[in-house]
């Protein structure tokens, strides 16, 4: 039976994973390739791969390589304004004009100019771990505090495409704002985390 073949094939990929024989960050063969060694339809296998990457043990793109995700300690986000601690790639820096949410979260008329800085964060093994998009006003100055609200968002085609993951797929949106030493906010951010790959534990300052 196809449903219960495919969870087999997904329980022995764990099982491989777990002995060490695919270790974290490092590719797991093609649907073809696995497909030809078990002797099963690469259909079956994508839908090991799939049962998979939404468990969290794998990570990937729907058509491209799967990998082995790296394990949830590695993956804690214990505090929003600590600065990331692995690679990390600056993809736009075009300022634009503030959105109602975002005239909102940092006091400024909607439409006036914001600066702006995409940054997509890189996990040990050099794959995409956390996609954050950063506004401020004029330039950017020291801050004294910051706050954190946590919530869930669809990913939208790029953000889905960076992470290497299906479109739709739901993400916390950590949305950061950082203010000065009397309040006023400064900075404000959205970090987009795969919930099949973080765990949360913030660690809050108080404006």
């Amino acid at each position: 039976m196809p449903a219960a073949r495919h969870r087999r094939i997904a329980a022995d990929i764990q099982r491989r994973i777990a002995a060490g024989e695919w270790r974290p960050g490092q590719d797991l063969p093609s649907r073809a390739e696995l497909a030809a060694e078990l002797g099963v339809n690469p259909q079956t296998v994508r839908l090991a791969y799939v049962l998979l990457r939404r468990a969290g043990v794998l990570a990937g793109e729907e058509r491209r390589a799967v990998y082995v995700a790296h394990p949830p300690a590695m993956r804690t986000l214990t505090d929003a304004d600590a600065d990331w601690p692995f690679a990390s790639e600056t993809t736009d820096t075009r300022s634009r004009p503030a959105t109602v949410e975002l005239a909102e979260r940092l006091g400024v008329r909607v439409g006036a100019v914001l600066q702006h800085e995409a940054v997509e964060c890189l996990d040990p093994g050099g794959r995409s771990a956390m996609l954050m998009e950063s506004w401020w006003r004029g330039r950017r100055r020291p801050h004294a505090a910051f706050s954190a609200e946590v919530g869930a968002v669809a990913l939208e085609e790029g953000q889905a495409h960076a992470l290497g993951l299906l479109v739709d797929t739901l993400a916390f949106r950590v949305v950061r704002t950082r203010f000065d030493h009397v309040g006023r906010p400064l900075e404000t951010a959205d970090l987009l985390l795969p919930m099949d790959r973080w765990l949360i534990r913030l660690a809050l300052g108080q404006p």
